[in-house]
Protein backbone atom coordinates (compact mmCIF):
# COMPACT_ATOMS: atom_id res chain seq x y z
CA UNK A 1 0.00 0.00 0.00
CA UNK A 2 2.82 2.40 0.87
CA UNK A 3 4.47 1.78 -2.48
CA UNK A 4 1.17 2.43 -4.27
CA UNK A 5 0.67 5.77 -2.48
CA UNK A 6 4.29 6.70 -3.12
CA UNK A 7 3.73 6.11 -6.83
CA UNK A 8 0.67 8.34 -7.00
CA UNK A 9 2.39 11.07 -5.01
CA UNK A 10 5.62 11.03 -6.99
CA UNK A 11 3.94 11.06 -10.42
CA UNK A 12 2.40 14.56 -10.09
CA UNK A 13 5.77 15.88 -8.90
CA UNK A 14 7.51 14.31 -11.90
CA UNK A 15 4.91 15.71 -14.30
CA UNK A 16 5.09 19.16 -12.70
CA UNK A 17 8.87 19.19 -12.92
CA UNK A 18 8.89 18.35 -16.63
CA UNK A 19 6.09 20.78 -17.38
CA UNK A 20 8.18 23.56 -15.87
CA UNK A 21 11.23 22.48 -17.87
CA UNK A 22 9.06 22.22 -20.99
CA UNK A 23 7.93 25.83 -20.48
CA UNK A 24 11.52 26.99 -19.97
CA UNK A 25 12.60 25.30 -23.21
CA UNK A 26 9.48 25.37 -25.37
CA UNK A 27 8.82 29.12 -25.15
CA UNK A 28 12.30 30.25 -26.28
CA UNK A 29 12.47 27.50 -28.93
CA UNK A 30 9.07 28.50 -30.31
CA UNK A 31 10.16 32.14 -30.28
CA UNK A 32 13.38 31.31 -32.14
CA UNK A 33 11.43 29.26 -34.71
CA UNK A 34 8.97 32.13 -35.27
CA UNK A 35 11.80 34.57 -35.90
CA UNK A 36 13.49 32.04 -38.17
CA UNK A 37 10.34 31.46 -40.24
CA UNK A 38 9.80 35.20 -40.62
CA UNK A 39 13.41 35.65 -41.65
CA UNK A 40 13.05 32.85 -44.22
CA UNK A 41 9.94 34.50 -45.66
CA UNK A 42 11.88 37.75 -46.02
CA UNK A 43 14.87 36.01 -47.59
CA UNK A 44 12.72 34.09 -50.07
CA UNK A 45 10.68 37.13 -51.03
CA UNK A 46 13.79 39.27 -51.47
CA UNK A 47 15.48 36.67 -53.67
CA UNK A 48 12.41 36.32 -55.84
CA UNK A 49 12.24 40.11 -56.30
CA UNK A 50 15.95 40.31 -57.09
CA UNK A 51 16.95 37.11 -58.96
CA UNK A 52 20.37 38.60 -59.71
CA UNK A 53 21.29 37.86 -56.07
CA UNK A 54 22.16 34.34 -57.25
CA UNK A 55 25.45 35.74 -58.59
CA UNK A 56 26.53 36.46 -55.01
CA UNK A 57 25.88 32.86 -53.86
CA UNK A 58 29.57 31.85 -54.11
CA UNK A 59 30.63 34.86 -51.99
CA UNK A 60 27.87 34.13 -49.47
CA UNK A 61 29.07 30.54 -49.19
CA UNK A 62 32.67 31.66 -48.76
CA UNK A 63 31.77 34.16 -46.00
CA UNK A 64 29.56 31.73 -44.06
CA UNK A 65 32.14 28.96 -44.48
CA UNK A 66 34.90 31.23 -43.16
CA UNK A 67 32.77 32.30 -40.17
CA UNK A 68 32.15 28.68 -39.20
CA UNK A 69 35.83 27.85 -39.66
CA UNK A 70 36.90 30.84 -37.55
CA UNK A 71 34.20 30.97 -34.88
CA UNK A 72 32.05 27.85 -35.18
CA UNK A 73 34.43 24.93 -35.51
CA UNK A 74 32.98 23.37 -32.35
CA UNK A 75 29.43 23.44 -33.76
CA UNK A 76 30.21 22.61 -37.40
CA UNK A 77 28.80 19.07 -37.08
CA UNK A 78 25.31 20.46 -36.47
CA UNK A 79 22.61 17.82 -36.00
CA UNK A 80 25.16 15.07 -35.56
CA UNK A 81 26.77 16.95 -32.66
CA UNK A 82 23.43 17.01 -30.83
CA UNK A 83 22.79 13.32 -31.46
CA UNK A 84 26.28 12.45 -30.23
CA UNK A 85 25.73 14.47 -27.05
CA UNK A 86 22.56 12.49 -26.36
CA UNK A 87 24.33 9.17 -26.88
CA UNK A 88 27.54 10.12 -25.03
CA UNK A 89 27.34 13.40 -23.09
CA UNK A 90 30.62 15.30 -23.05
CA UNK A 91 30.22 19.07 -22.99
CA UNK A 92 27.49 21.69 -23.15
CA UNK A 93 26.54 22.58 -26.72
CA UNK A 94 27.82 26.14 -27.31
CA UNK A 95 24.98 28.66 -27.48
CA UNK A 96 26.59 30.28 -30.51
CA UNK A 97 25.32 27.32 -32.53
CA UNK A 98 21.87 28.97 -32.56
CA UNK A 99 22.69 32.38 -34.08
CA UNK A 100 25.32 30.99 -36.40
CA UNK A 101 23.15 28.32 -38.00
CA UNK A 102 20.16 30.68 -38.13
CA UNK A 103 22.07 33.42 -39.93
CA UNK A 104 23.88 30.90 -42.13
CA UNK A 105 20.61 29.32 -43.24
CA UNK A 106 18.91 32.65 -43.96
CA UNK A 107 21.92 33.69 -46.07
CA UNK A 108 21.77 30.38 -47.96
CA UNK A 109 18.11 31.03 -48.83
CA UNK A 110 18.63 34.71 -49.60
CA UNK A 111 21.20 33.96 -52.28
CA UNK A 112 19.63 30.81 -53.71
CA UNK A 113 21.06 27.61 -52.23
CA UNK A 114 18.74 24.58 -52.29
CA UNK A 115 18.53 23.78 -48.59
CA UNK A 116 15.79 23.24 -46.02
CA UNK A 117 15.09 24.39 -42.49
CA UNK A 118 14.77 21.36 -40.20
CA UNK A 119 18.50 21.21 -39.49
CA UNK A 120 18.43 24.80 -38.29
CA UNK A 121 15.37 24.18 -36.11
CA UNK A 122 16.91 21.08 -34.51
CA UNK A 123 20.19 22.85 -33.82
CA UNK A 124 18.48 25.92 -32.36
CA UNK A 125 16.32 23.68 -30.19
CA UNK A 126 19.25 21.60 -29.00
CA UNK A 127 21.41 24.64 -28.23
CA UNK A 128 18.65 26.39 -26.27
CA UNK A 129 17.69 23.24 -24.33
CA UNK A 130 21.28 22.50 -23.36
CA UNK A 131 21.73 25.93 -21.83
CA UNK A 132 19.03 25.04 -19.31
CA UNK A 133 20.72 21.69 -18.64
CA UNK A 134 23.87 23.62 -17.75
CA UNK A 135 22.14 26.29 -15.65
CA UNK A 136 19.95 23.82 -13.76
CA UNK A 137 22.93 21.48 -13.15
CA UNK A 138 21.02 18.48 -14.48
CA UNK A 139 22.55 15.02 -14.41
CA UNK A 140 23.56 13.25 -17.62
CA UNK A 141 20.36 11.21 -18.01
CA UNK A 142 18.10 14.22 -17.46
CA UNK A 143 20.21 16.22 -19.88
CA UNK A 144 19.68 13.56 -22.55
CA UNK A 145 15.91 13.93 -22.18
CA UNK A 146 16.24 17.71 -22.34
CA UNK A 147 18.14 17.47 -25.64
CA UNK A 148 15.45 15.16 -27.02
CA UNK A 149 12.91 17.81 -26.02
CA UNK A 150 14.93 20.43 -27.88
CA UNK A 151 14.96 18.34 -31.06
CA UNK A 152 11.23 17.64 -30.89
CA UNK A 153 10.27 21.22 -30.04
CA UNK A 154 12.40 22.65 -32.83
CA UNK A 155 10.94 20.26 -35.40
CA UNK A 156 7.36 20.76 -34.18
CA UNK A 157 7.47 24.55 -34.18
CA UNK A 158 9.19 25.04 -37.53
CA UNK A 159 6.81 22.73 -39.42
CA UNK A 160 3.68 23.26 -37.35
CA UNK A 161 3.40 19.55 -36.55
CA UNK A 162 3.56 18.99 -32.75
CA UNK A 163 2.63 15.29 -32.91
CA UNK A 164 5.27 14.52 -35.52
CA UNK A 165 7.77 16.65 -33.60
CA UNK A 166 7.15 14.66 -30.44
CA UNK A 167 7.79 11.31 -32.08
CA UNK A 168 10.61 12.62 -34.28
CA UNK A 169 12.58 13.63 -31.18
CA UNK A 170 12.26 10.07 -29.85
CA UNK A 171 12.65 8.18 -33.12
CA UNK A 172 15.59 9.95 -34.75
CA UNK A 173 18.12 9.00 -32.06
CA UNK A 174 18.56 5.37 -33.01
CA UNK A 175 17.23 2.87 -35.51
CA UNK A 176 15.20 0.20 -33.77
CA UNK A 177 14.77 1.87 -30.37
CA UNK A 178 12.81 4.74 -28.84
CA UNK A 179 13.20 6.55 -25.52
CA UNK A 180 9.76 6.30 -24.00
CA UNK A 181 10.94 7.93 -20.77
CA UNK A 182 11.19 11.13 -22.81
CA UNK A 183 7.71 10.82 -24.33
CA UNK A 184 5.83 13.14 -21.97
CA UNK A 185 8.60 15.78 -21.71
CA UNK A 186 9.05 15.82 -25.49
CA UNK A 187 5.29 16.06 -26.08
CA UNK A 188 4.95 18.95 -23.66
CA UNK A 189 7.87 20.88 -25.13
CA UNK A 190 6.65 20.29 -28.70
CA UNK A 191 3.14 21.53 -27.95
CA UNK A 192 4.42 24.58 -26.06
CA UNK A 193 6.94 25.48 -28.76
CA UNK A 194 4.30 25.08 -31.48
CA UNK A 195 1.80 27.26 -29.61
CA UNK A 196 4.46 29.89 -28.91
CA UNK A 197 5.45 30.03 -32.56
CA UNK A 198 1.82 30.61 -33.57
CA UNK A 199 1.35 33.29 -30.90
CA UNK A 200 4.21 35.26 -32.45
CA UNK A 201 2.29 35.29 -35.73
CA UNK A 202 4.50 32.92 -37.69
CA UNK A 203 2.81 31.22 -40.62
CA UNK A 204 3.11 27.59 -41.69
CA UNK A 205 2.30 26.31 -45.14
CA UNK A 206 -1.22 24.88 -45.29
CA UNK A 207 -1.46 22.02 -47.75
CA UNK A 208 -4.76 20.80 -49.22
CA UNK A 209 -6.50 17.94 -47.43
CA UNK A 210 -5.78 14.80 -49.40
CA UNK A 211 -8.82 13.24 -51.09
CA UNK A 212 -7.81 9.60 -51.28
CA UNK A 213 -9.64 6.42 -52.33
CA UNK A 214 -10.94 3.96 -49.76
CA UNK A 215 -8.66 1.06 -48.94
CA UNK A 216 -8.69 -1.48 -51.75
CA UNK A 217 -6.23 -3.76 -53.46
CA UNK A 218 -5.21 -1.57 -56.41
CA UNK A 219 -4.22 1.61 -54.54
CA UNK A 220 -2.60 -0.39 -51.74
CA UNK A 221 -0.39 -2.28 -54.22
CA UNK A 222 0.48 1.00 -55.91
CA UNK A 223 1.47 2.54 -52.57
CA UNK A 224 3.59 -0.51 -51.66
CA UNK A 225 5.50 -0.35 -54.95
CA UNK A 226 5.84 3.42 -54.66
CA UNK A 227 7.04 3.04 -51.05
CA UNK A 228 9.91 0.84 -52.20
CA UNK A 229 10.86 3.40 -54.85
CA UNK A 230 10.62 6.21 -52.28
CA UNK A 231 13.05 4.31 -50.08
CA UNK A 232 15.49 3.88 -52.96
CA UNK A 233 15.17 7.60 -53.75
CA UNK A 234 15.96 8.40 -50.10
CA UNK A 235 19.00 6.15 -50.31
CA UNK A 236 20.13 7.87 -53.52
CA UNK A 237 19.75 11.28 -51.88
CA UNK A 238 21.85 10.30 -48.86
CA UNK A 239 24.51 8.64 -51.00
CA UNK A 240 24.79 11.51 -53.49
CA UNK A 241 25.01 14.20 -50.81
CA UNK A 242 27.68 12.29 -48.90
CA UNK A 243 29.58 11.49 -52.10
CA UNK A 244 29.72 15.15 -53.15
CA UNK A 245 30.81 16.15 -49.65
CA UNK A 246 33.59 13.54 -49.59
CA UNK A 247 34.78 14.46 -53.07
CA UNK A 248 34.95 18.17 -52.32
CA UNK A 249 36.79 17.53 -49.06
CA UNK A 250 39.40 15.53 -50.96
CA UNK A 251 39.80 18.07 -53.76
CA UNK A 252 39.43 21.30 -51.72
CA UNK A 253 41.11 21.08 -48.29
CA UNK A 254 40.17 24.63 -47.21
CA UNK A 255 36.56 24.41 -46.01
CA UNK A 256 35.27 27.92 -46.97
CA UNK A 257 36.27 27.35 -50.58
CA UNK A 258 33.90 24.38 -50.96
CA UNK A 259 30.63 26.36 -50.77
CA UNK A 260 32.27 28.98 -52.98
CA UNK A 261 32.79 26.36 -55.69
CA UNK A 262 29.39 24.76 -55.14
CA UNK A 263 27.71 28.17 -55.18
CA UNK A 264 29.50 29.15 -58.39
CA UNK A 265 28.26 26.00 -60.15
CA UNK A 266 24.69 26.59 -58.95
CA UNK A 267 24.76 30.28 -59.97
CA UNK A 268 26.09 29.49 -63.45
CA UNK A 269 23.42 26.85 -64.03
CA UNK A 270 20.58 29.07 -62.78
CA UNK A 271 21.60 32.09 -64.85
CA UNK A 272 22.45 30.16 -68.00
CA UNK A 273 19.53 27.71 -68.20
CA UNK A 274 15.99 29.04 -68.06
CA UNK A 275 13.61 27.44 -65.59
CA UNK A 276 16.19 25.98 -63.20
CA UNK A 277 15.32 28.56 -60.54
CA UNK A 278 12.42 26.29 -59.52
CA UNK A 279 15.03 24.02 -57.91
CA UNK A 280 16.52 26.54 -55.46
CA UNK A 281 15.27 27.62 -52.04
CA UNK A 282 12.54 25.69 -50.27
CA UNK A 283 10.47 25.13 -53.41
CA UNK A 284 7.11 25.31 -51.61
CA UNK A 285 5.17 26.57 -54.68
CA UNK A 286 6.29 23.52 -56.66
CA UNK A 287 5.29 21.22 -53.78
CA UNK A 288 1.83 22.80 -53.66
CA UNK A 289 1.46 22.44 -57.41
CA UNK A 290 2.60 18.80 -57.38
CA UNK A 291 -0.08 17.93 -54.81
CA UNK A 292 -2.79 19.00 -57.27
CA UNK A 293 -1.67 18.70 -60.88
CA UNK A 294 0.79 16.55 -62.87
CA UNK A 295 4.43 17.67 -62.95
CA UNK A 296 7.36 16.20 -64.93
CA UNK A 297 9.74 13.63 -63.44
CA UNK A 298 12.74 15.86 -64.13
CA UNK A 299 11.56 18.14 -61.30
CA UNK A 300 12.53 15.35 -58.92
CA UNK A 301 15.97 14.96 -60.46
CA UNK A 302 16.56 18.70 -60.62
CA UNK A 303 15.84 19.21 -56.93
CA UNK A 304 17.87 16.14 -56.03
CA UNK A 305 20.94 17.45 -57.85
CA UNK A 306 20.76 21.04 -56.63
CA UNK A 307 20.13 20.01 -53.00
CA UNK A 308 22.92 17.41 -52.96
CA UNK A 309 25.33 19.98 -54.36
CA UNK A 310 24.21 22.71 -51.93
CA UNK A 311 24.43 20.54 -48.82
CA UNK A 312 27.43 18.55 -50.00
CA UNK A 313 29.43 21.72 -50.60
CA UNK A 314 28.66 23.06 -47.13
CA UNK A 315 25.70 25.45 -47.28
CA UNK A 316 23.73 25.62 -44.02
CA UNK A 317 20.11 24.56 -43.70
CA UNK A 318 18.55 21.14 -43.70
CA UNK A 319 17.46 18.26 -45.84
CA UNK A 320 13.81 17.80 -44.96
CA UNK A 321 11.94 20.39 -47.05
CA UNK A 322 13.96 19.46 -50.17
CA UNK A 323 13.05 15.84 -49.38
CA UNK A 324 9.39 16.88 -49.25
CA UNK A 325 9.86 18.42 -52.71
CA UNK A 326 11.60 15.34 -54.06
CA UNK A 327 9.02 12.98 -52.57
CA UNK A 328 6.02 14.98 -53.73
CA UNK A 329 7.19 15.40 -57.31
CA UNK A 330 8.36 11.77 -57.49
CA UNK A 331 5.01 10.56 -56.14
CA UNK A 332 3.28 12.78 -58.66
CA UNK A 333 5.21 11.17 -61.51
CA UNK A 334 4.51 7.67 -60.15
CA UNK A 335 0.79 8.47 -59.90
CA UNK A 336 0.77 9.23 -63.61
CA UNK A 337 2.64 5.98 -64.33
CA UNK A 338 0.43 3.82 -62.09
CA UNK A 339 -2.83 5.57 -63.08
CA UNK A 340 -3.56 6.55 -59.50
CA UNK A 341 -4.84 9.87 -58.09
CA UNK A 342 -2.08 12.48 -57.99
CA UNK A 343 -3.14 13.55 -54.49
CA UNK A 344 -2.61 10.02 -53.15
CA UNK A 345 0.96 9.27 -54.25
CA UNK A 346 2.14 12.89 -54.07
CA UNK A 347 0.94 13.18 -50.46
CA UNK A 348 2.47 9.92 -49.31
CA UNK A 349 5.64 10.69 -51.28
CA UNK A 350 5.89 13.98 -49.39
CA UNK A 351 6.51 12.09 -46.13
CA UNK A 352 7.78 8.70 -47.31
CA UNK A 353 11.07 9.85 -48.88
CA UNK A 354 11.75 11.77 -45.67
CA UNK A 355 10.84 8.67 -43.63
CA UNK A 356 13.41 6.62 -45.50
CA UNK A 357 16.15 9.26 -45.40
CA UNK A 358 15.74 10.06 -41.69
CA UNK A 359 14.71 6.53 -40.61
CA UNK A 360 11.62 7.96 -38.89
CA UNK A 361 8.53 6.16 -40.30
CA UNK A 362 6.24 6.81 -37.32
CA UNK A 363 6.96 10.54 -37.10
CA UNK A 364 6.52 10.82 -40.86
CA UNK A 365 3.13 9.08 -40.72
CA UNK A 366 1.96 11.46 -38.02
CA UNK A 367 3.19 14.38 -40.10
CA UNK A 368 1.08 13.18 -43.04
CA UNK A 369 -1.99 13.07 -40.79
CA UNK A 370 -1.32 16.56 -39.42
CA UNK A 371 -0.70 18.07 -42.85
CA UNK A 372 -3.13 16.19 -45.12
CA UNK A 373 -5.86 14.89 -42.82
CA UNK A 374 -6.65 11.54 -41.19
CA UNK A 375 -7.85 9.84 -44.39
CA UNK A 376 -4.24 9.58 -45.59
CA UNK A 377 -3.16 7.62 -42.47
CA UNK A 378 -3.23 3.98 -43.72
CA UNK A 379 -1.58 4.83 -47.04
CA UNK A 380 1.03 7.03 -45.37
CA UNK A 381 1.89 4.31 -42.85
CA UNK A 382 2.32 1.70 -45.58
CA UNK A 383 4.49 3.97 -47.73
CA UNK A 384 6.64 5.19 -44.83
CA UNK A 385 7.30 1.70 -43.44
CA UNK A 386 8.17 0.28 -46.87
CA UNK A 387 10.39 3.28 -47.64
CA UNK A 388 12.11 2.84 -44.26
CA UNK A 389 12.88 -0.80 -45.11
CA UNK A 390 14.21 -0.06 -48.60
CA UNK A 391 16.29 3.01 -47.70
CA UNK A 392 19.24 0.99 -46.43
CA UNK A 393 21.15 0.92 -43.15
CA UNK A 394 22.14 4.60 -43.06
CA UNK A 395 20.39 7.88 -43.65
CA UNK A 396 21.01 11.61 -43.60
CA UNK A 397 22.15 11.65 -39.96
CA UNK A 398 25.56 10.04 -39.58
CA UNK A 399 25.35 10.01 -35.77
CA UNK A 400 22.10 8.03 -35.77
CA UNK A 401 22.85 4.70 -34.10
CA UNK A 402 21.63 1.25 -35.05
CA UNK A 403 20.14 -0.41 -31.97
CA UNK A 404 18.32 -3.07 -33.96
CA UNK A 405 18.56 -3.82 -37.65
CA UNK A 406 15.54 -3.03 -39.80
CA UNK A 407 15.19 -6.70 -40.66
CA UNK A 408 17.29 -9.74 -39.65
CA UNK A 409 18.96 -10.23 -43.03
CA UNK A 410 20.36 -6.69 -43.06
CA UNK A 411 23.13 -7.47 -40.58
CA UNK A 412 24.50 -10.07 -42.92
Amino acid sequence: MNQRWSYFLSLPCWIGRWLLIALLTGIPIGTASAFFLMALDWATGTRQMHPQLIWALPIAGLVVGWCFLRFGNSVERGNNLILDEIHEPRATIPFRMMPMVLVGTVISHLFGASVGREGTAIQMGGAIADQWAHRLHLDGETRRILLVMGIGAGFASVFGTPLAGTVFGLEVLAIGAMRYDALFPCMAASLIAHATCLLWGAHHTHYPTAIVPSLSLTPVVAVIVAGALFGLMARLFSWLTQRISTLLRQVIPWAPLRPFVGGAIIAMLIMCVAGLDRYIGLGVPVIESALRTPVPLYDTLGKLGFTALSLGSGFKGGEVTPLFYIGTTFGNALAQLFHQPVALLASVGFVAVFAGAANTPLASTLMAIELFGPAIAPYALIACVISYLFSGPQGIYAAQRVERHKWPGMKH
